[in-house]
């Protein structure tokens, strides 16, 4: 028997259940339909998140306003988010930018600093000079120069988040399907979607939200423009008698005058497993996967030696006293649109897709989910605060 919905989200994780809740909250007749975390990643072979992780840097503060906008509204959310499911997932602790000093080849730092500037947001410049005394943890070097944004910024939790998005969408009268799609096809006027469970349901509009696994080929009814590369993160312990040294430690986005070692960092963050770690990514290269089955392999890879290593690295000069912390890694995944903006349109008339993070969706997954469900609810997208820079580029 084949279930009907009016709408359906395929794909439960930052934005698609963000989206789902905004879908709920308009109207009945919703679904959202995503498998849980699977438990051992080594032996599980269907699909992953890449927000199975316990911190993404939160912040304003952007070079690029169309970023900065959105995580300026979803962060205005957080709060409420927050009261209403009962699921707190943000916490407060700021986020540091620091790269080469203004005036000089690099114009990150002044990109940064005028974008805030453009949204009226409060930041601090910081000095290389305050950056050795007020943030004692860190090395910069000198000839550096911070962007601080104390306020409205520092980490969510990605899984609470989602939990959180999942809560609201239940209350809202959307029914959470926790399997996997397989396929989504159009037959009869409507979207047909069939699980892993071989249970089939139909909706006037599917939304494909399944972030780098949007390329499988059964998923759109024509391929996306999309990159997806594996990301390896690294972790250093911190024993709970370390701690207080790095106290009121920031969130963290390095740009040294080697771009190479660009980072961003986490600071100390308590896991499931009872430990503290500090979590920082930045690839030194790009490893692009294919196809869908590459990138669910390289989750039970697990990540690469080679950037584990050179996170090691960057850490020994960044944080000297991590350099003989306790380190392992493990495996995520980013992908890029060709305008490194979120994809938000139709495949057909009636399969839609949301995606393509482009590295920077976590902290304004809440904004990009209302615009996939403006999307559904619309037709088109109808805030006309961002133009036309979410137009996906589908390889006909």
């Amino acid at each position: 028997m084949v279930q009907r919905f009016k709408s359906i989200v395929v794909g439960r994780g930052m934005m698609g259940a963000a989206a789902a809740r905004y879908l709920a909250l308009s109207g009945d007749g919703v679904a959202v339909i995503g498998p849980d975390e699977p438990k051992d990643w080594a032996n599980h072979h269907g699909v992953f998140s890449s927000h199975y992780d316990e911190a993404r840097i939160t912040r304003t503060i952007d070079s690029d306003p169309i970023w900065a906008r959105m995580a300026n509204r979803s962060i205005a959310r957080y709060g409420q988010i927050a009261a209403d499911s009962g699921v707190e997932f943000y916490s407060e602790v700021g986020c540091l930018i620091v790269g080469p000093k203004r005036g000089g080849r690099d114009p990150y730092v002044g990109q940064v600093e005028a974008a805030a500037r453009q949204l009226g947001v409060s930041v601090e410049m910081v000095s290389d000079t305050a950056l050795k005394s007020r943030f004692r943890y860190f090395d910069f070097g000198s000839d550096c120069e911070g962007v601080y944004e104390q306020a409205n910024a520092g980490y969510v939790n990605p899984r609470r988040l989602v939990e959180a998005q999942s809560i609201l969408a239940e209350k809202a009268g959307a029914t959470v399907i926790r399997r996997t799609a397989v396929s989504v096809r159009e037959e009869g006027g409507l979207a047909i979607v069939t699980t892993d469970d071989g249970a089939v349901y139909a909706a006037e509009r599917v939304l494909i939200a399944a972030g780098g696994f949007s390329i499988n080929e059964n998923l759109l009814p024509r391929p996306i423009d999309l990159k997806v590369y594996g990301r390896t993160v690294a972790f250093f312990q911190i024993a709970d008698e370390e701690l207080p040294a790095y106290a009121g430690m920031p969130s963290l986005i390095h740009q040294p005058e080697n771009p190479v070692d660009h980072i961003y960092l986490l600071p100390p963050v308590r896991y499931p497993d009872g430990k503290t770690y500090l979590k920082i990514g930045g690839d030194p290269d790009d490893l692009q996967l294919e196809v869908e089955p590459e990138i669910r392999a390289w989750f039970r890879r697990g990540g690469r030696l080679t950037t584990r290593d050179h996170l090691h690295r960057i850490i020994r000069g960044l944080v000297p006293s991590l350099a003989d912390a306790p380190l392992s890694m493990a495996a995520c995944v980013t992908s890029f649109t060709p305008e490194n903006y979120p994809a938000i349109g139709f495949a057909s008339e009636h399969i839609a897709v949301l995606t393509g993070g482009c590295g920077a969706a976590a902290k304004s997954s809440d904004e990009i989910g209302r615009l996939g469900a403006e999307l559904m609810q619309q037709g088109r997208i109808i805030d006309e605060a961002y133009g036309d820079v979410f137009r996906p580029v589908f390889r006909d």
